[in-house]
């Protein structure tokens, strides 16, 4: 599956410490649990690339409020 392609797969997602300082993103779906650990600076570059793609996305939506936009 490629990252643009729709899924009608439905997964839990957490985000956190733990407790040896690292940061952990926990994905969980159809009887699959999925740790993948990360030091903070890791973390932070993944936020970076989470942010910059939620802003490319967002410029790839209609307008909303109608003409002129």
């Amino acid at each position: 599956m490629g990252i643009d392609k729709e899924s009608d797969i439905a997964a839990n997602l957490q985000i956190g410490p733990t407790t040896l300082g690292m940061v952990r993103i926990y994905v969980e779906a159809d009887g699959m649990e999925l740790p993948l650990d990360f030091d903070p600076e890791e973390a932070e570059e993944i936020a970076e690339e989470l942010r910059a793609a939620a802003e490319r996305a967002r410029a790839m939506r209609p307008q909303k409020g109608g003409k002129g936009r």
